[in-house]
């Protein structure tokens, strides 16, 4: 059973588990090296839980990172930021084993796996980025050679979250969560999802996320973690890529 990318910020839960954020050193991330990028905005009374906007757009960290998996390009970045904080407090060590990445919570250890070499390395979430195109992760100069990746500079990843999950307690959750199974520019492809859905005997709701410019389409609501897991189980034939989010 699993939520195929965790749940999105959910208001109720996130005052209890939000901590401190200190000084933010979010960067573009590069072949090696990055630069911070103009008009970061970052919210204060936080640690990394809460929406963030950076030239222009906004992010909305996960409180999970329960059954995480994404597919993109890694990149790493290096001695001009060896000593400065990241974005969770720590200082940057080019040496550790640490990474960088847009959604996953501070603390969560990620198996990078290099898809041209199946090179893999595990890293620890402790900062923000990387801001560019279809990156998904920023690693350090010692990951990023464990996986054979600093000549190149970038290279195509499978990301896959491993062992504890933080944010989210020992049991089931109760609350709304929600299985998406489509995101579309256009209304009427997401109508005839949700459409779709219900002809098969489920709930479901199409909504514009203005954050992202998407129509997103969900089955539900179930009133649990583990229902909406086990949802989601059972669609996955038809709907490979569907995860679970909280509302």
């Amino acid at each position: 059973m699993r939520a195929r990318i965790g749940f999105f910020s959910l208001l109720s839960l996130s005052a209890a588990i939000c901590l401190c954020l200190a000084a933010c050193s979010l960067r573009g991330g590069g072949s090696g090296e990055g630069t911070a990028p103009a008009g970061v905005s970052v919210p204060k009374g936080s640690r990394g839980t809460k929406p963030y906007t950076i030239r222009g757009k906004t992010y909305y960290p996960l409180l999970s990172s329960h059954g995480f998996r994404e597919d993109g390009i890694a990149s790493w970045y290096g001695p001009n930021f060896h000593g400065k904080r990241t974005a969770n407090g720590e200082k940057y060590d080019m040496f550790g084993m640490t990474a960088a990445h847009k959604l996953l919570p501070f603390g969560t250890k990620v198996l990078v796996t290099n898809r041209e070499n199946g090179k893999s390395v595990v890293v620890r979430i402790n900062d923000r980025g990387p801001f560019v195109a279809d990156r998904v992760i920023d690693l350090t100069r010692s990951a990023a050679e464990r996986i054979g990746m600093i000549a190149k500079g970038t290279a195509p990843v499978s990301l896959q979250t491993q062992g504890s999950v933080p944010g989210l307690k020992d049991g089931d959750l109760s609350g709304r969560f929600y299985v998406q199974v489509g995101a579309f520019a256009g209304r009427d492809n997401a109508d005839r999802l949700v459409q779709r859905l219900k002809a098969e005997g489920r709930n479901a709701r199409s909504y514009f996320a203005r954050e992202v410019g998407f129509f997103r389409v969900q089955a539900g609501p179930y009133p649990s973690l583990i229902r909406a897991e086990q949802a989601a189980d059972g669609m996955e034939n038809s709907y490979p890529n569907n995860f679970v989010v909280a509302e």
